[in-house]
């Protein structure tokens, strides 16, 4: 399922991991809609989810940085950077043809606000339906 999004809203955002090795763009809205998922890796690690589509995401540098971990069925690749340990972004799961970016890896000079929605993932075969990418 796919959030439509007024393109007028749409801005291109910067990011990376810790270190600075790993940087990207991603074309997503100034206010930040971001689920924040109380699943075992997620909630370790602080992420908060903006999902986008592959095609709004853009790998600026660091691909020779990355790790990929993955676990239980093997679908989600996790990226982090091998330097810093930061996993600014990874293809998820719930929509292996999208993009989850870290919200919290993003540079705040475009953002606006951040509108944070809890998400219940400890039950993320009950819930998954209720997650959904922005798009055009």
């Amino acid at each position: 399922m796919a959030e439509k999004i007024d393109q007028a809203s749409i801005t291109t955002h910067t990011g990376g991991c810790h270190c600075g090795r790993v940087r990207f763009e991603v074309d997503a809205p100034r206010t930040i809609r971001a689920d924040e998922c109380d699943c075992s890796i997620c909630s370790k690690s602080g992420y908060l989810h903006l999902l986008v589509a592959a095609t709004a995401f853009r790998l600026l540098q660091g691909e020779d940085a990355i790790q990929t971990y993955t676990f239980n069925t093997g679908i989600a690749k996790h990226y982090f950077c091998r330097h810093c340990g930061i996993k600014s972004f990874y293809i998820p799961r719930s929509h292996p043809d999208g993009v989850s970016v870290n919200a919290r890896c993003l540079d705040p000079d475009q953002i606006e606000s951040v509108e944070i929605a809890p998400f219940d993932g400890r039950n993320w075969e009950q819930n998954v339906s209720k997650l959904s990418l922005i798009s055009d």
